[in-house]
């Protein structure tokens, strides 16, 4: 019978086909993709062997490496199950706020016909993907509001975290691809602060 160590590292293996492929997809749209740490039964696998606090990139270099085409970037994920990173401010950016101010700005967002893609991690994170450009509005960062932009990066689907695997809300897909600027979701971002709960569960189930 396996130990909790050994399900644990069958599991990565048969999750790595998946990352590899995501990776490529993201890859071949453009997006700077980035291998990452992932965790082990004893901590965080890193660069050279070493645990991290992660997850984080895999290469010191990593920003030289933004931009890498799909081809290379399918090397990376050939033989270790690598959390999907990806560099922001190198033309996607990523909002990100807490699970509440998430659904009320994804209730917005349907309201006005407009998807965009969203990621959800099982901390209740969400992150809203936009065109890289612009800074944060003042009234959000009393919000819990973060604009993950150039010199950052985040973790894509379906690279496992903590305590699960983060998640798409909404694909890319959805949208075909078309990122909004940033400040479309801010506006978003900022009617949902302000608007009553009763308001939006009225709209999204109009919106039906």
């Amino acid at each position: 019978m396996l130990d909790s160590s050994e399900r644990s590292d069958t599991w990565r293996r048969a999750f790595r086909p998946e990352l590899r492929a995501e990776a490529i997809g993201l890859a071949f749209q453009g997006w700077s993709v980035l291998p990452g740490t992932y965790p082990t039964a004893n901590g965080w696998f890193g660069r050279d062997g070493m645990e991290a606090d992660g997850p984080r990139p895999v290469h010191a270099d990593w920003q030289d490496r933004i931009g890498t085409d799909a081809e290379q970037v399918a090397t990376w994920w050939a033989g270790k199950p690598y959390s999907l990173l990806l560099a922001t401010g190198a033309g996607v950016d990523a909002i990100e706020v807490d699970g509440d101010l998430g659904r009320r700005a994804a209730r917005v967002l349907r309201t006005l016909g407009f998807p965009v893609p969203i990621a959800a991690t099982p901390e209740s994170r969400w992150l809203f993907f936009t065109r890289s450009g612009g800074t944060l509005h003042h009234d959000l960062s009393d919000h819990d509001v973060t604009l993950r932009a150039e010199g950052d990066w985040i973790a894509l689907p379906p690279s496992p975290v903590q305590h699960g695997v983060v998640h798409w809300r909404v694909k890319p897909e959805v949208c075909s691809w078309v990122l909004p600027p940033s400040r479309f979701v801010q506006d978003a971002l900022l009617e949902a602060v302000d608007a009553p709960e009763s308001t939006l569960v009225s709209a999204f189930v109009a919106a039906d």
